[in-house]
């Protein structure tokens, strides 16, 4: 039986909600999103991609790679999205239900440096971390997922995505979240969870893992992401879209114009996976926050991250689909 994780926004008197908008406040920036799939459009890199989107009744203008999207094929791509699904584990007392009023919690990827826990000595993360840090998430009870936590920097890097996939995979029995890199290695991880369940097809019942890519903001998905989008559709497994907007920077410094760009590349992202394949599994992602505008950082961890999290799960809830969010 899959787990199944707190309810989150429900009508009930226990428990703590953090609403950072009103019910019109949400459709504002719906409609503000809308207005900027329609008039503005999202570069998309990715002649395939393109292909998808004018053929599923998107605009788009081939010399400039912008795609134009009508409000109505936006929001017929939200409602095609399943709203939960099962993200299976290698065993099923590891599968978890995924929605958009449950709760969960995973450890968070891209380190690149790391204290050995041995020597103490500050140096590049490797391979053999990763699977260290699989083998310790696979303990820890309230760790309902494993997301990979760092790079493999003593493997080439054009096939850095496969080690740490395999990395993971060997060492955690919890569904893993991963970036396979782009379209070509997504394919080879595709294998790799068909090796481990007796074929590709047995993916449809069992998605071990749900794949991972990022718009860049503001308003592109480049060439690795709309593979790594198109090839999780294709697959019949999830992808979980992260935008990483950063106020002030890459993105309008308000938190509400902010959200209105996040909100944009993650529906352009939604729609070119339901228009691939309808009924494709999405997560709603967020890694959002403020920049620091003196020193040139993102500021993870900062208050601002706090809100926009929260904001990216109502979000999310209104959508009737689930989210992840990051935390500092």
């Amino acid at each position: 039986m899959a787990k199944r994780g707190m309810h989150a926004g429900g009508m009930r008197n226990t428990g703590l909600q953090l609403k950072v908008f009103t019910e019109e406040e949400l459709r504002e920036i719906h409609l503000g999103t809308l207005e900027v799939l329609e008039k503005r459009g999202i570069f998309v890199e990715e002649e395939e991609a393109l292909e998808v989107l004018d053929g599923g009744g998107a605009w788009v203008d081939r010399a400039t790679k912008v795609v134009r999207f009508p409000p109505y094929l936006v929001e017929e791509a939200i409602r095609s999205a399943p709203s939960t699904y099962v993200a299976a584990g290698r065993i099923p007392e590891s599968d978890v239900v995924l929605a958009s009023d449950r709760v969960y919690f995973t450890n968070f990827g891209e380190g690149i440096m790391i204290n050995d826990p041995f020597t103490g000595e500050r140096r590049e993360t490797v391979k053999q971390d990763l699977a260290n840090a699989a083998i310790l998430v696979d303990y820890l009870e309230h760790c309902d997922v494993y997301e990979r936590a760092m790079l493999s920097h003593d493997v080439p890097p054009e096939v850095s995505p496969l080690h740490n996939a395999e990395a993971s995979l060997l060492n955690t029995t919890k569904h893993h979240f991963l970036c396979p890199g782009n379209g070509f290695l997504a394919k080879k991880v595709v294998e790799v969870l068909g090796a481990i369940l007796g074929s590709k097809e047995k993916l449809r019942d069992r998605p071990l893992m749900t794949f991972v890519t990022c718009p860049v903001s503001p308003l592109k998905l480049v060439r690795d992401c709309c593979q790594i989008i198109m090839e999780a559709a294709r697959a019949d497994i999830g992808v979980n879209v992260i935008s990483i907007a950063m106020s002030g920077g890459s993105a309008p410094v308000t938190l509400a114009g902010t959200l209105v760009t996040h909100n944009a590349e993650v529906l352009a992202g939604i729609t070119l996976a339901q228009l691939t394949r309808k009924g494709t599994r999405v997560v709603y992602g967020s890694s959002t926050c403020g920049f620091d505008l003196r020193l040139g950082t993102a500021t993870v961890g900062g208050p601002e991250m706090a809100l926009f999290s929260a904001a990216v799960a109502q979000l999310a809830h209104r959508y009737c689909l689930p989210s992840f969010v990051g935390g500092g």
